[in-house]
């Protein structure tokens, strides 16, 4: 069983890290993974763990807290309750630090400010002291529990390094106001750093609070498609019209929607017809006409018609409910490219904090006073915070799949994201996929043909029998009766019209008939069937009457698709069940040049396991049972949201539309993700690689360079306001 549930208090990747190795570490857990930009834990275990075990275990490590979510809707709507909770503390903390900081900043150069450069300075370092110390104990106060708490558990984290940084030198300008003589009689100046403490403390909660807003937009998808969703239903009790909060939906009820009212949930159309836009579903902006019969999705809007409905899927089991599910638990995945970086946050913090007392004990030994030595040693432990590291990837990949879910692409995990990006061959089914899935009737001799073939076809379900029917209804053919009907098993059918028998099928049941087909027919059929069509034959019982053939038509999009795949250096093949003639046909006009005809499910799986044998990471794109196989053997499975629930659920990736175009926007957009993830990555590597020798103070002894705690600290709170920015320009990103 799989559980999702909400982390409040972590404050950096260690922070997650550690709640990670703790929750793995249970029985009865197979698979932790804990995101620190969702702030989300998703447990895989074989056995019910009561939720207050869970919880105790979570806050044992630390300042955390656990909360349980029933679904990913509520469990969003709470998550943002929370999260709007923390950014109001923090502001409120961040107003109150900016007021302090500014007196505490005033009194720190009053021997330069008229009025104040007359007090004694032992005022000065009392008025400070008063000033500093609530802000030490409220500000402070989260990263100490954070820190005492991790201490509990033999773990650091970032509350750790604020927490010693800022009490040193609290404390030490504490010891300098309160006992002077001490620094007097070892002969040294006695100076305080109330400033750096408040400064550093209003500073890295300000980056949290920008920080907290940052990644609420990250998370814009999922609070957006709940929106989405209709607050009530009008249904039918005993033919009379209610108004009921959408919760007292069920299933099996009749649901009046007039136009320009969202359709409250999933259901068929049992009266009436509407244009209906189902853009916020599917990505889609063309309006699509439904009709009695039709399907319709909660969510989307009535623009037209006023309609009946009947409710078939309702709370969780909605198409939106079940997006909402898959984006939530995308976004609360990690790609693989992430362990580097999970790895390097579990040492990164005792690391640091050796560093910092390295740095201190050397510059003592170099010669250097206490009081540098320590300025030294706090200005390591504040500038190194892992926070950057930790949300590098996970907003990235937040910003990703909710971009992805509103162009009706539906990502199940982060890893799928990260394998799209390494495909160079893409295998596509033919039917449904590349092709309408439908066929159509595309030539016939004439117009009585068409009604003969009509009235024997009208009331067979065979593809190529509804193909005909509505050709016929296109041209407003009028239907004649047919009796005695008999299927010619793999041939055809035979029916009675006033009297007559006629036959319609293929070239086998004419042979087998008797009847003689004209020179002019015959070559007008092999044209046809040369162009990768199926043909029709019509005859009575003497004569030859005519032909019709029907093809599946190549969707518009699908050209176009393959083109740009291969712009993007991916090599499209084509597997069908369809005959040599009709692959080929299909291939050449797409531009496919690899092409396997008349392939069983299982041959399409030991295809693409040979591919992948030769070292190609190789995607399956299809909409069929017969495709599950190779969809689940494929490093990346695509399926297109018009086809089969065992296809759609063997899939990585789900296509909410037929629309071809978006298996390109979907590689787009996984290099568009990956290469932030990348850039990201790179930058909060890059900060901590350059920040901390400078914090240590190795350009001092050359240029006289040293870098101050307050600029540490504003300087850590950019890195990860950076990160997050960065990734939130994936929203506007063009694929």
């Amino acid at each position: 069983m799989k559980k999702t549930y909400h982390v409040q208090g972590m404050d950096c990747a260690s922070c997650a890290v550690n709640i990670e190795k703790k929750l793995s570490k249970m029985p009865g857990v197979q698979k932790a993974v804990v995101n620190l930009a969702t702030e989300k834990a998703t447990l895989e275990m074989d056995k019910e763990i009561p939720f207050e075990t869970l919880q105790k275990t979570v806050a044992s490590i630390g300042n955390y807290n656990l909360h349980e979510q029933t679904s990913e809707m509520e469990g969003h709507e709470h998550g943002a309750m929370l999260k709007k909770e923390e950014i109001k503390k923090l502001r409120n903390k961040m107003i109150f630090g900016i007021i302090i900081s500014v007196l505490v900043m005033i009194l720190s150069f009053s021997e330069f400010i008229p009025y104040l450069n007359a007090l004694p300075k032992i005022v000065v370092f009392i008025l400070m002291l008063n000033l500093a110390t609530p802000v030490q104990i409220w500000l402070g106060w989260q990263f100490y529990k954070g820190a005492i708490g991790g201490l509990k558990s033999f773990s650091a984290n970032m509350d750790t390094l604020i927490a010693v940084g800022t009490s040193a030198a609290y404390l030490y300008s504490v010891i300098a106001t309160l006992f002077p003589g001490i620094f007097v009689a070892a002969s040294q100046v006695v100076v305080t750093y109330f400033d750096s403490a408040v400064v550093i403390l209003t500073l890295i909660i300000l980056g949290k609070y920008l920080e907290a807003k940052a990644r609420g937009k990250a998370s814009d998808a999922i609070k957006n498609l709940i929106k989405l969703q209709a607050k009530t239903a009008h249904v039918l009790f005993n033919g009379l019209e209610k108004e009921v909060p959408i919760e007292e939906v069920k299933i099996g009820d009749l649901v009046v929607v007039r136009p320009g009212e969202k359709i409250p949930v999933d259901g068929e159309i049992t009266e009436g017809e509407s244009t209906i836009d189902e853009s916020m579903i599917t990505g889609e902006s063309v309006p699509v006409d439904k009709k009695i019969s039709d399907k319709v999705i909660g969510a989307t809007i009535n623009k037209t018609g006023a309609f009946t409905f009947k409710a078939e899927k309702v709370g969780a089991d909605t198409v939106l409910a079940h997006i909402i599910k898959l984006v939530g638990e995308a976004q609360g995945s990690k790609a693989p490219i992430q362990k580097l970086a999970d790895i390097i946050s579990g040492y990164f913090v005792p690391v640091v904090i050796s560093i910092a007392l390295l740095s201190f004990i050397l510059w003592l030994i170099a010669g250097a006073n206490f009081v540098f030595a320590l300025i030294i040693g706090v200005t390591v432990l504040i500038i190194a915070c892992p926070c950057a590291l930790g949300l590098a990837t996970p907003t990235a990949i937040i910003v990703g799949t909710g971009k992805g879910a509103q162009e009706g692409i539906l990502i199940k995990d982060a890893e799928s994201l990260e394998k799209a990006e390494k495909l160079n061959v893409l295998c596509f089914d033919k039917t449904g996929t590349l092709t309408e899935g439908k066929p159509k009737v595309i030539n016939f001799t004439d117009e009585n043909t068409l009604s003969i073939a009509y009235a024997l076809e009208s009331k067979s379900e065979h593809p190529f029998a509804l193909a005909i029917v509505n050709k016929a209804e296109e041209y407003k053919l009028k239907l004649v009766k047919a009796a005695k009907f008999k299927a010619q098993i793999g041939r055809g059918i035979e029916g009675e019209i006033a009297g007559q028998i006629y036959f319609i099928g293929n070239q086998e049941l004419i042979n087998e008939k008797g009847i003689e087909i004209p020179t002019p027919a015959k070559v007008k059929i092999q044209e046809e069937e040369n162009t990768a069509r199926s043909v029709l034959l019509l005859a009575d019982a003497k004569n030859f009457i005519g032909y019709i053939s029907l093809a599946d038509t190549i969707k518009e999009e699908s050209k176009e698709a393959i083109e740009k795949l291969k712009e993007l250096h991916i090599k499209p093949i084509l597997m069908t069940e369809d005959n040599s003639k009709t692959a080929e046909v299909v291939a050449a006009l797409l531009g496919i040049e690899e092409y396997y005809a008349k392939i069983t499910p299982d041959e399409k799986q030991k295809k693409v396991q040979a591919l992948q044998a030769q070292g190609n990471k190789v995607g399956m794109v299809g909409d069929g049972i017969n495709d599950a196989p190779a969809l689940t053997q494929a490093d990346l499975g695509i399926a297109m949201g018009t086809g089969t629930d065992v296809a759609i659920e063997s899939a990585d990736i789900v296509i909410l539309k037929g629309d071809i175009t978006k298996v390109v926007k979907t590689l787009m957009l996984s290099k568009r993700t990956m290469a932030t993830i990348k850039g990201n990555l790179f930058w909060a590597f890059i900060y901590n690689i350059i920040g901390l020798p400078v914090a240590a103070g190795i350009l001092y002894p050359a240029f006289g360079i040293l870098l101050s705690p307050m600029l540490a600290a504003g300087a850590m709170a950019f890195s990860s306001i950076f990160v997050v920015l960065n990734s939130l320009r994936l929203k506007r990103a063009r694929i």
